[in-house]
Formats: C-alpha cells, sequence, structure tokens
C-alpha cells in the first residue's frame, strides 16, 4: 500500500522504515526538514508541505499522523480537512485523547471523510520488535487498512497462542486489534498506559527497597549490599514478575547502577490523568493507578532512587527525556 505519514519523530520514522522494509510505499513530511531527508534517505518519497503530500497521494489517500497530543495534531487534522478528498482517510497514531477522536470524526464526517485512531505501543524498538496496534474506527475502513496493521504488528513470534482462542480475534495473536468504533483505540491505549504507570511504580518502589537495605540505621547483621543488575537479571528469567518492563530495567542498571544521569523528576504525558477521569467517569476504584500518577506529580519537588529508575524506564523504552518540570 501507499500511505502518507506525517510527523518522523522517535516513532513516526521507524514506522515508515518498518512499511519499507516490507515494501508499502510512504510519503512523509515533518516540520523539520532534516526528519525528512532521513526518511527520504531510506526510501521514501519526502515532501515540504502537506499540500505536497496530499497530491502525491493515490485516491482514496490514507494520512498517519504521528504527532505530540494538542495543538499541532488539532491544527493539522484542520488543514487536511481541507486538502483531502471524499473517502479519503486520517489516521491518527498519537497519544490522543479518546473523546477529541470522537469529535475530530463527527467533524471530517461532514466533508466525507474518515477518521481512525490507533494506539501505538512499542517505542523505541518498534521497527525491530513490531507495534502493538488498538484501532478504533468504521469496520470497513479498518479492514481495508488491514495490510498496514499487519506489517506494523510484532506477529505470533514464539509466544504459545492461549488455550480457548479458536472463536476470537485472531489478529490480537498478531499483535493488533481492531476494538470498536473511533475512539475505542486510543481508550484502551489510554487504559494501557494507566496500567503501564503502576507496573513501572512497582518496578520502582521495590528496587528503591533493595537498594536501601545497607542502612547504617538497620541492624547489623540484617543489612545487604545487593546488586541490583544482577536482581533484575534474575527476575528475568522464570520469575512471575517478568516482564519486558523488567527486561529494559535491567539494561538500565547494568549501565549505570547509580542511574546517576537521572534526577528523578518523572513526566507525565497525558494518558495517566485520562485514564483516572474515565475511572471517577465510571466509579471504578483505581488506588494503584492515581497512586502511580500522584507519585510523578510528587517526584518534581522530592525525588528518590526509585524514581529515577521511573526515567530511566522512560528513556528505554520510549526515548523520553527527562524533564526539568512539567
Amino acid at each position: 500500500m501507499k500511505l502518507g505519514i506525517v510527523g518522523l519523530g522517535r516513532m513516526g520514522g521507524n514506522i515508515a522504515r518498518r512499511l519499507m522494509d516490507a515494501d508499502h510505499e510512504c510519503v512523509v513530511f515533518d516540520a523539520n526538514p532534516e526528519a525528512v531527508k532521513a526518511v527520504a534517505a531510506d526510501g521514501a518519497e519526502g515532501c515540504d508541505s502537506l499540500e505536497a503530500l496530499v497530491e502525491r497521494l493515490p485516491a482514496p489517500r490514507a494520512i498517519w499522523l504521528m504527532l505530540p497530543a494538542g495543538e499541532i495534531t488539532e491544527g493539522t487534522i484542520d488543514r487536511l480537512g481541507t486538502l483531502l478528498e471524499q473517502g479519503d482517510t486520517v489516521i491518527e497514531g498519537g497519544n490522543a485523547y479518546f473523546k477529541d477522536d470522537v469529535r475530530r470524526s463527527h467533524r471530517l464526517r461532514e466533508k466525507g471523510l474518515h477518521y481512525v485512531d490507533v494506539g501505538v505501543s512499542g517505542g523505541v524498538w518498534g521497527r525491530e520488535r513490531g507495534y502493538c496496534l488498538m484501532i478504533g474506527g468504521e469496520k470497513s475502513v479498518v479492514e481495508g487498512l488491514d495490510p498496514i496493521f499487519h506489517t506494523l504488528a510484532p506477529g505470533r513470534g514464539d509466544i504459545e497462542t492461549t488455550p480457548g482462542r479458536e472463536n476470537f480475534d485472531e489478529r490480537a495473536e498478531i499483535g493488533y486489534l481492531h476494538c470498536g468504533p473511533v475512539g475505542a483505540g486510543h481508550f484502551v491505549k489510554m487504559v494501557h498506559n494507566g496500567i503501564e504507570y503502576g507496573m513501572m511504580q512497582a518496578y520502582a518502589e521495590g528496587f528503591d527497597i533493595l537498594r536501601n537495605r545497607d542502612k547504617e540505621e538497620l541492624p547489623e547483621d540484617e543489612r545487604y549490599d545487593l546488586n541490583l543488575a544482577d536482581i533484575a537479571e534474575v527476575w528475568r528469567r522464570g520469575s512471575v514478575i517478568s516482564s519486558w518492563l523488567l527486561d529494559l530495567t535491567s539494561i538500565a542498571l547494568t549501565e549505570d547502577h547509580e542511574l546517576s544521569e537521572f534526577s528523578g523528576q518523572v513526566s507525565d504525558s497525558g494518558e495517566g490523568r485520562w485514564t483516572i477521569e474515565a475511572a471517577i467517569e465510571e466509579a471504578v476504584p483505581v488506588n494503584v493507578l492515581s497512586s502511580a500518577l500522584y507519585t510523578r506529580f510528587r517526584s518534581r519537588t522530592d525525588n528518590t532512587y526509585g524514581e529515577k529508575l521511573l526515567s530511566a524506564m522512560r528513556k528505554q523504552f520510549g526515548g523520553h527525556a527527562e524533564a526539568s518540570g512539567d
């Protein structure tokens, strides 16, 4: 397929490259000309404007946005609404708020345009590993884009199929899923990220306890000088708390046991807050997820070794540079 991609940052550029590795054609644009040049050097058709990108795509067009949530995405969708033709599709692949998806889809539908929202998990490792995709949109439109999603997904790999799944959606076993109508994809990704906050916080607190076991105020025969990198490594192998996040924790601790490049001021990118808002709307208690979010707020004025580890995990999976505050 031939796909337009707008936004060639940490993930957008590698999404284009993974597609081109499988012989899809990509027409790309970014406000940063150097980002366009870099992806064009790998085989994409680079453009210097949205207008040029639209002109170079055959109808019906599909354009994937991989931009920061907020005004940049909003403005780009508004502009595309004036450039695209009936039957074209806008795919929003950033971490958008699901209610914004619903609102935008109504606006585009009035012009005969389709809207698909895709929650993307995979971070900076996605070109090699593939991306877990959570998709919202009209069934027929999503099915028409299936070759794109199938290519971006990780595939079955060596993970065994869960017994009893004969009557379930086999796409989930490949690593992508049509979750429901517009907004459903980003809603599922939002909750995914809320859970991620809680999992990361649990690791961070546990390793903080391990690190502080050699304090002088503890009884001498109950103090332990523990090697955290080795503990992370052994837990990766057969432990019930093994996960990709633990894999990345092991990498970070092996690179720098003290995590000296991190201050421990942990940013949040919005999805954690939106998850808590959804829980309030639904009257669902989320003690762990809300606590993990509030800890990130507190970390910006008072931080611990555990929060350094949170920052290290964010850098490992998403390439997120630690901010000095929000």
